[in-house]
């Protein structure tokens, strides 16, 4: 089956400043990679609705949602230290959340075996009451839930960004049908995403962490994978599997320490 592509225009409008890592350029170069790889079975999907409501509420609360919103009303501001809201930033984030959305419910229903999902503003770090490190609207947990609603009973999220997923992970904690892997840089920001952390309640068990030191390289990401994801996937049996899919554990990456080539 085709593999599709989603996307917005709106998030490049999400505007950061100047020198900020997080810029309209990274959905330029995604859009340029693809353009030039000679893929043929990617089916681009018309630009997407903006998030559901109701499906955002279930991911943020509304207060948090509303700060957001009136911060670009007002011409913009900062979230934290790291993450400025923009003008048109609140517009670009629920359309971010709604390609995500979309993505999930296209492949519930069969439209698609994949689909990949190019946004921004980024999410993996947003929090239910707040946004922090770039991030404004949890996107991968928007699929999750869109996932689960739509009637998948398992959903896995594999998140390989160089940072750990602290929003994911806390979106999830307690929850027994979402399971969230990570494998990230440690020490390093956010500070969270110890092996100690395993989930809670009847979400115990349903967090994995793999914490590994800057430096390592393919190889020492395929070992955790071997070893650890893999188990975990046949032990947890997923009908829905989302990847968190930062490309930050690259060796030429600035602002990280990891050594994964292209190739792993």
């Amino acid at each position: 089956m085709n593999t599709l592509f989603i996307t917005h225009p709106a998030c490049n409008r999400h505007l950061t400043g100047r020198g900020h890592p997080e810029r309209p350029d990274r959905i330029k170069a995604v859009r340029a990679a693809i353009d030039e790889s000679g893929l043929t079975d990617l089916v681009e999907v018309p630009e997407p609705p903006a998030v559901d409501r109701e499906l955002l509420d279930a991911v943020h609360i509304r207060a948090y949602i509303a700060r957001v919103e009136g911060i670009a009303q007002r011409g913009g501001g900062w979230l934290d230290a790291d993450t400025p809201v923009g003008p048109d930033s609140a517009t670009a984030a629920f359309h971010a959340a709604g390609a995500a959305q979309r993505a999930a419910e296209a492949l519930c229903a069969g439209e698609a075996s994949r689909a990949f999902v190019a946004i921004r503003p980024p999410g993996h770090h947003a929090l239910p009451d707040r946004g922090m490190g770039f991030c404004l609207f949890n996107n991968v947990a928007v699929a999750a839930t869109a996932a689960r609603r739509a009637g998948r009973q398992r959903v896995m999220v594999v998140d390989w960004d160089v940072h750990h997923g602290n929003g994911t992970q806390a979106a999830f904690y307690e929850d027994e049908t979402v399971f969230y892997f990570s494998i990230h840089q440690w020490p390093f920001y956010p500070g969270t995403g110890s092996i100690k952390e395993k989930g809670s309640g009847a979400g115990e068990g349903f967090t994995l962490n793999a914490p590994m030191p800057a430096g390592c390289h393919d190889g020492d990401y395929r070992r955790v994978f071997e070893e650890q994801v893999v188990p975990a996937l046949q032990k947890f049996q997923p009908d829905a599997v989302i990847l968190s899919a930062g490309f930050d554990a690259h060796r030429d990456d600035p602002i990280a320490g990891m050594k994964l080539t292209e190739e792993g």
